[in-house]
């Protein structure tokens, strides 16, 4: 018989709990294995719903954020192409230096190095702390790769102190910088370059932060084409950032070379030659323009004062000379040859000569009669006729004459017509009863030339010029446009407007019988003819022979230059602006008047002087020079040519 103690300890156990607990075994079921099923799914769902959504919404951004934490691409920056004048002469060349950037991913995420990075770089580059600052901000270089540059051309000692410092924030690489050899003489056509804004960046994909571009002139038109294209090395590194190996992922290419329509030479007379007599006058600024009239090709732009444009390749070390040049009064860096816009004075009567001719109102033999003067009556006082001045005597004089002398009365007549009839008060021998052309057609004219509308020269920032008509003169004055309107605008004065570079272009279809080419630097364009006014040869040949005498006659307004070993044709102008209180001295003509290669346009802001005394002795110097050393130069080596052809082929 078995004791107590040999009962198992289980069923004792069993015994126990049913006897004193009074339990029984009851089935668990399988809710509870639901609900724990429900939650791992629930789990499961959270987790790829998070990763769905950072790949499908920021899986690029994290993607650069692992890429750049494995490898760095290291921009292998590349050379802008070089511009070369006419003759092949170097503009500009591209110098090596060294540049310094802010890492923006280091310096974002290790906030603890940010103010030891600011102070150092502003103590070492003489920058101020809100200047790096600024350029931190104004970067938007949220991707954590995007370089910020701090410095693009680095001087010895700066690279020696930045490199000691040996700050994880910044990086020290090379580059290189625009260097231009004369670069206020070449400026107004050349512009300057400068780094690419962050509104740059995100129009222009293409570009990098350390790259340049293009801010005026060839630089900015023919942007595209100079750039160059950086290469990539690829850095790879471990969890530590240690650098393990670099590849070449691509190599840099220099950007295409642009040649240029510019004679260097002639351009750098031309600003030599009028700086030296702005100088001479106590005078600011002065305009050079001389264009081939045979194709469209400029050979000289020049506006003086110019600018130094090599301070805009490192603008953080010139901030001062910057921004005198923005604020100084003269605008050095205003083009005004095709941005300024001016009264084309007496040089606006060639034109006026071809529509008078063209349209009947006079003949090239008729001869009109200056006093000095036009007295016109006054309808509404008789007893004070309005008199409208010549600014000398001319007698009788026919339109050749007129156009040599720039008589004011023969083109307030030819423009604005004569009184219908004399009276005893207005007893002068002048022609009465002449219908002159009248402001609508001679509106119309100025257009048939080019006026009033961009040359479309491929320079950035060309201005329209202003052409006035009756509508809007009413509108802005509420005035009714009167005779005297009329006159003012047919001697270029009131509110007719033309940029230089517009006035020189339609000389240039004076000058070569009716083309009027559009005007161009780049020499690999193809000449382009905006107006053929051929049609208009026999006015046009008629109005040479005024321009012929302007030189030739002894009271021509540019006889001066008849002293020249070739034949000139020459318009000279005074325009006054600011109430009279002012005068343009205006110079335009060509050379030589039977086969011209030159047009050329000289004009001196503010000269208050007559347009003989400054204007024409500057085109005289220029003239022959060009004589010298181009068009003599070119029928010598002509000559040698043909005489070595025919020794060969005797």
């Amino acid at each position: 018989m078995k004791r107590q103690d040999d009962i198992p300890f289980e069923d004792s156990l069993h015994d126990d709990w049913s006897r004193d607990l009074n339990m029984v075994e009851v089935p668990i079921g399988s809710r509870p294995f639901r609900m724990v099923v429900i939650v791992a799914l629930a789990v499961v769902l959270a987790v790829f719903g998070k990763v769905a959504y950072l790949d499908l919404f920021n899986g690029t951004y994290y993607a650069a954020r692992a890429a750049d934490n494995a490898s760095q691409s290291t921009e292998v920056p590349a050379p802008r192409g070089i511009i070369y004048d006419r003759e092949g002469n170097p503009l500009v060349t591209n110098n090596a230096v060294f540049t310094a950037t802010l890492n923006a991913r280091t310096f974002i995420s290790q906030p603890s190095l940010q103010t030891s990075t600011i102070n150092d770089v502003a103590r070492v580059l003489s920058l101020s702390s809100s200047t790096i600052w600024s350029e931190i901000t104004a970067s938007e270089a949220q991707d954590f790769a995007t370089p910020i540059v701090l410095s693009s051309d680095l001087t010895q000692s700066q690279l020696v102190n930045l490199q000691a410092l040996s700050l994880p924030t910044v990086t020290i690489g090379s580059n290189f910088t625009r260097v231009y050899p004369n670069g206020q003489v070449f400026a107004s056509v050349i512009g300057y370059v400068g780094q690419p804004t962050a509104a740059d960046l995100r129009s222009n994909p293409t570009l990098t932060p350390n790259g340049l571009v293009g801010r005026a002139g060839v630089e900015e038109y023919y942007d595209s084409t100079l750039q160059g294209k950086p290469g990539v090395d690829i850095q790879f590194r471990n969890a530590q950032g240690k650098v393990l190996g670099t590849q070449q992922q691509s190599a840099p290419t220099i950007g295409n070379s642009v040649r240029l329509t510019i004679d260097g030479g002639l351009q750098t007379t031309l600003y030599n030659d009028i700086t030296n007599e702005l100088a001479i006058l106590h005078r600011q600024i002065g305009l050079g323009l001389a264009i081939d009239p045979q194709n469209g090709q400029v050979l000289a732009l020049v506006n003086v004062p110019g600018y130094d444009n090599n301070l805009f390749s490192n603008p953080a070390s010139n901030t001062a000379a910057i921004q005198g040049l923005l604020t100084s009064p003269e605008e050095p860096m205003f083009n005004r040859i095709i941005a300024g816009q001016y009264n084309p004075g007496s040089t606006i009567k060639p034109l006026d000569a071809v529509a008078a001719l063209k349209d009947g109102v006079i003949t090239p033999s008729r001869e009109l009669y200056s006093p000095g003067y036009l007295m016109v009556p006054n309808q509404y006082d008789p007893s004070h006729p309005t008199k409208y001045l010549d600014w000398e005597w001319h007698g009788y004089i026919d339109m050749a004459h007129a156009l040599a002398q720039s008589s004011d009365v023969y083109f307030y007549i030819v423009g604005g017509g004569s009184p219908a009839t004399t009276t005893p008060l207005l007893n002068n021998p002048v022609d009465y009863g002449i219908n002159g052309l009248g402001i609508d057609r001679l509106h119309s004219w100025w257009q048939t030339f080019g006026l009033g509308k961009p040359t479309g020269i491929d320079l950035p920032g060309e201005a329209t010029g202003f052409l006035p008509t009756p509508s809007w003169w009413k509108k802005v004055s509420g005035q009714n446009w009167l005779t005297g309107d009329t006159y003012n605008v047919a001697i270029g004065q009131g509110n007719l407007l033309l940029t230089p570079l517009q006035l020189l272009s339609y000389i240039g279809a004076i000058a070569n019988g009716g083309t009027i080419w559009r005007p161009y630097v780049n020499m690999s364009s193809t000449p382009y003819v905006d107006e053929n006014l051929t049609y208009l040869a026999p006015q046009i040949a008629a109005v040479q022979q005024g321009m012929v005498d302007g030189v030739a006659t002894t009271r021509g307004t540019a006889h001066t230059l008849s002293d020249l070993p070739f034949s000139v044709c020459a318009k000279t102008g005074s325009a006054q602006i600011k109430n009279n209180t002012e005068e343009n001295a205006l110079f335009v003509g060509y050379a030589p008047c039977n086969n011209p290669q030159i047009a050329l346009l000289i004009l001196i802001q503010n000269s208050n002087q007559l347009a003989g005394l400054n204007a024409v002795p500057v085109a005289k110097k220029v003239l022959d020079w060009y004589y010298i050393h181009r068009m003599s130069a070119q029928g010598n080596a002509t000559s040698t040519s043909a005489t070595s052809t025919a020794n060969v082929g005797g």
